[in-house]
């Protein structure tokens, strides 16, 4: 389907605002995302005019309008990632006999927003709402494994951002550069008993239409019930059911 330039130059503004730290000026906007300016400047008047984009006279620069907002909590109301994610991982939790969970990234912590329970396996810490630390999680490493070693530093800029749970993973940025290589490597993250005793997991994440990870997706079992071989196969069934959650969303291979 061919492509339509003047949505596809409204959009390509709005995700430049969304990733700005605050109101930015019109030629910034230009520059950055590649539109001729007259064209920005007329664009930018029909956003502010249908609310999605706020001119700031004095300041001479544009940011968000409330109409974003609204798409924003829209989305929130809505849940179609969790609604797109949900069977999936019911068929992952089918096929390795494990609990399995979507987590996306909030900072330096992952948010747990989906969580699918084998039969008879018990509950986890990961449940839908808990926190964790990102870089003690096979989820967060794998979408940290994603970002560019700039983006990983800003998260974690010192030790003291390195919190542990059981006195063990990775305690400086050194350490955990080391864990996100090997993530690479290998295509999916791990980690054995960071998060909860005896228990290990693997994840892989889920990419957008840019190759930016948005989730992991990730298997939890019983470290002693699981030898490497077995392991190795869970992590091709995690990684199988996040590039299938890539395409649904119009990411990467879709």
């Amino acid at each position: 389907m061919a492509q339509v330039p003047a949505a596809a130059q409204v959009l390509a503004i709005l995700r430049y605002l969304a990733g700005q730290a605050g109101p930015v000026p019109a030629a910034a906007i230009s520059r950055d995302v590649g539109v001729p300016r007259s064209t920005t400047y007329h664009l930018l008047d029909t956003l502010a005019r249908e609310g999605f984009v706020v001119h700031l006279p004095e300041e001479r620069r544009y940011g968000l309008g409330v109409g974003a907002f609204e798409l924003g909590s829209g989305y929130s109301r809505q849940a179609p990632f969790q609604r797109l994610a949900r069977v999936p991982l019911a068929k992952l939790v089918d096929r390795t006999g494990h609990n399995a969970h979507l987590a996306v990234l909030h900072g330096r912590e992952v948010i747990y927003v989906i969580e699918e329970r084998a039969p008879g396996r018990a509950p986890l810490v990961t449940e839908v709402g808990v926190r964790l630390p990102a870089h003690l999680t096979a989820s967060g490493r794998a979408v940290l494994a994603g970002l560019s070693p700039a983006q990983v530093r800003a998260l974690f800029p010192d030790t003291s951002a390195f919190v542990l749970r059981n006195e063990t993973g990775p305690g400086s940025l050194t350490a955990l550069r080391h864990l996100l290589v090997e993530a690479r490597r290998r295509g999916y993250a791990t980690e054995d008993g960071e998060v909860t005793p005896g228990f290990a997991s693997v994840a892989a994440a889920v990419l957008d239409h840019q190759a930016h990870p948005v989730a992991g997706v990730a298997v939890t079992f019983p470290a002693a019930e699981v030898d490497a071989a077995e392991q190795r196969r869970i992590a091709a069934q995690v990684s199988r059911t996040a590039e299938q959650l890539s395409r649904r969303i119009g990411g990467a291979g879709s």
